[in-house]
């Protein structure tokens, strides 16, 4: 089962730390991270690679984006 982390509403960096508080203390392996600008995408993005994660999947959602993410 994936984690989701909610960051619609929260500008940079909030969206990143969120992510990886989950990413660094959360035990599933699936994180859906849902966010509402391309700003916090690509930084998300950015910081989930650079914790060794893979974003398998972007997804329009609503007005905002929905990253999949896969800890290795």
């Amino acid at each position: 089962m994936a984690t989701t982390v909610d960051a619609r509403g929260l500008s940079c960096p909030q969206p990143v730390l969120m992510t990886l508080d989950e990413i660094k203390s959360g035990s599933d392996k699936e994180i859906i991270v849902l966010v509402d600008t391309d700003t916090s995408k690509e930084n998300v993005t950015r910081a989930a690679n650079s914790q060794g994660c893979t974003v398998k999947d972007v997804q329009p959602d609503g007005g905002g984006y929905r990253l999949t993410l896969i800890k290795r």
